[in-house]
């Protein structure tokens, strides 16, 4: 039985996802063991072959309409990735980000055109995906962006550098944002789509090292009087950027706390099979009351966020999840998960300290969740709007 015994949501209890829930955990325990993880691990980054495997086995836009190549799906379907690859450890592989983040801008806001074009490419990975928001200066007031797309001729020349950019290295397509009008502020952002190979001026800077997720890359990115075709404004028209990021902003940050809250149930779930089999003073590490008493509380609040987790992914189901709920979501699941993570490294004493063990790799992955798709700063600040 698992730690947090929530019953499965009723949105999930359908025979199809449960088989394709088996096919994904299916596929990530043979073509992702802890060998080729950790490989991932010291390189900083996987390997570009496992986007085409995992597009060949049906992982890539599994909720993209099938017109564009996609498998149909909705949301659920892109949960049950999720979920799966953090029941089977496999870390580095931003499945996440390409499929619920980035894909989902094409199919909401692309024209007829840009879907036809790239979203097929996306499904089978010949294409994987980045979204450079961030830079130098810039994180999350993303209306001060200096990087620019001026109209030049039929199209655009884009110059700025960004930064922290999850996937950096590897993608080949990447969406931009930048500013068409740099006088209109928030109204004169538009998304651009770039394609990197023999884009003339564009460069990957070094891959960045971070605290945490070492098998995830992450780069800056730089564009020197870069060539964007005219067509390749997302949705065809200038100064609609803005309010198309704004309108993906709570799916994405309910994602980051639909992780949040596997991680913490990987957590518990590692650490009480680690204090029932840990002996000290004669009896296991169970046995003491303290350990108890604190992994009760952390059952009963990681208890209640899964509930409220599973509340917020219904409301996005039916369309109803809206900017406050998503923040409150963001900030209190991962804040949590901080804690979970740090008290269940306690309990592994020495042994937790240590890279070997899955809760020391938790402990440095996890703190990034309180900072990216907004700053938890800025998640109550959100909140604070709709009192």
């Amino acid at each position: 039985m698992p730690v947090i015994d929530v019953p499965q949501p009723a949105f999930m209890e359908d025979e199809e996802i449960a088989i394709f829930a088996d096919a994904v955990g299916k596929f990530y325990k043979q073509q992702a063991p802890e060998k080729r993880v950790h490989k991932w691990r010291e390189d900083g980054q996987v390997e570009r072959g496992f986007w085409n495997e995992a597009g060949a086995a049906g992982l890539l836009g599994v909720s993209v309409p099938t017109e564009y190549g996609g498998h149909g799906g909705d949301f659920r379907h892109d949960i049950v990735v999720i979920d799966q690859q953090t029941q089977n450890g496999v870390e580095g592989f931003a499945a996440s980000l390409h499929n619920t983040i980035i894909l989902p801008y094409l199919v909401r806001h692309g024209t007829e055109e840009q879907k036809q074009k790239y979203l097929p490419k996306l499904v089978t990975g010949d294409l994987v995906s980045a979204i450079a928001m961030s830079e130098p200066d810039v994180g999350s007031d993303l209306q001060s962006i200096t990087t620019t797309a001026l109209k030049d001729g039929n199209g655009y020349r884009l110059n700025g550098s960004k930064t922290w950019i999850s996937n950096g290295q590897t993608a080949d397509f990447i969406i931009v944002v930048a500013k068409t009008d740099p006088n209109e502020g928030a109204k004169g952002i538009s998304l651009m789509l770039l394609e990197t190979e023999g884009a003339e001026g564009f460069q990957r800077g070094k891959k960045l090292d971070k605290v945490g997720l070492d098998a995830q890359d992450t780069s800056e990115l730089f564009f020197d009087n870069v060539f964007i075709p005219g067509d390749n404004v997302l949705g065809g028209v200038e100064g609609k950027g803005f309010y198309q990021l704004m309108g993906e902003l709570p799916q994405e940050r309910l994602v980051i706390a639909m992780g949040a809250m596997t991680g913490i149930e990987k957590a518990l779930e590692v650490t009480v099979d680690y204090v029932k089999n840990r002996k000290a003073f004669g009896k296991t590490i169970w046995d003491f009351q303290n350990t108890q008493f604190v992994l009760a509380d952390l059952k009963a609040r990681g208890t209640a966020a899964r509930v409220f987790v599973n509340d917020c992914i219904a409301k996005l189901l039916e369309g109803k999840l809206d900017v406050a709920t998503a923040s409150m979501a963001k900030y209190w699941v991962t804040e949590l998960q901080s804690e979970v993570v740090d008290k269940c490294l306690q309990f592994h004493g020495g042994a937790g300290y240590m890279n070997d063990y899955a809760i020391g790799r938790m402990y440095r992955d996890t703190r990034i969740a309180r900072i990216y798709g907004g700053s938890n700063e800025i998640m109550k600040m959100l909140i604070a709007r709709s009192m």
